[in-house]
């Protein structure tokens, strides 16, 4: 992943993978998580998502992760939140209510402060990591969640010649080794969305399809 490259995106505004709104997928399949509230959710590269704030709303603890203060700051002005803020090894944690924002890289995440997320979605951090950085991810985070951790994968398939990453392309058979030695994989969801994504289209793509996948780590 290069650092600079996204925090430049942010400087610059250039934030086109961002929703402004909940994603449909996250409330369609996340009951069939069942966690209970009061969880700890894990939200890596979190950018200002929407999804933090509904995932609070459903009563959980959420510990985002984002490496861009542009973001983290745009994300509480705009949602209206006031945090508290202190720094630590891990990088500068900002606590609104039951939403914690980390600003620093996912890969500093020490094993105590992980072993505490019973939930984790992922819906923009393992496409936006090139392949080779993807194993050292799932190692070093997914690695550290604690047995019986459950949650929401969501990756994008594409035919990757036709266009550079990010979002890169990950496979089902990826996730497949990336995750199964160690979680219990569930395909939820499978829908082609070329006709949605007009600007891919004219990026050349000729098929682009989503993938949700429900992950259990197992004991």
């Amino acid at each position: 992943m290069d650092t600079e490259f996204w925090l430049q995106r942010w400087r610059d505004g250039q934030i086109g993978f961002h929703q402004a709104r909940v994603m449909p997928l996250l409330q369609k399949h996340w009951p069939s998580l069942a966690l209970p509230a009061g969880s700890r959710v894990l939200v890596p590269l979190a950018g200002k998502s929407l999804d933090i704030i509904w995932l609070a709303s459903q009563g959980h603890r959420v510990l985002a992760v984002e490496l861009s203060a542009v973001a983290v700051a745009q994300f509480f002005t705009e949602n209206r939140l006031t945090p508290t803020s202190r720094d630590s090894s891990l990088g500068r944690h900002h606590v609104a209510g039951n939403i914690e924002v980390i600003c620093g890289d996912i890969f500093n995440l020490d094993a105590a402060t992980l072993a505490g997320c019973t939930g984790v979605y992922d819906r923009a951090a393992l496409v936006a990591l090139p392949p080779a950085m993807r194993p050292r991810y799932v190692a070093e985070v997914y690695g550290r969640l604690p047995e019986r951790c459950r949650g929401l994968l969501l990756t994008i398939d594409y035919p990757q010649h036709e266009m550079d990453g990010p979002p890169f392309a990950v496979s089902q058979a990826e996730v497949g080794t990336l995750y199964g030695e160690r979680w219990t994989l569930q395909s939820l969801d499978e829908r082609d969305i070329l006709a949605q994504e007009p600007k891919f289209v004219a990026r050349g793509l000729t098929r682009m399809s989503t993938s949700v996948y429900r992950l259990e780590h197992r004991a």
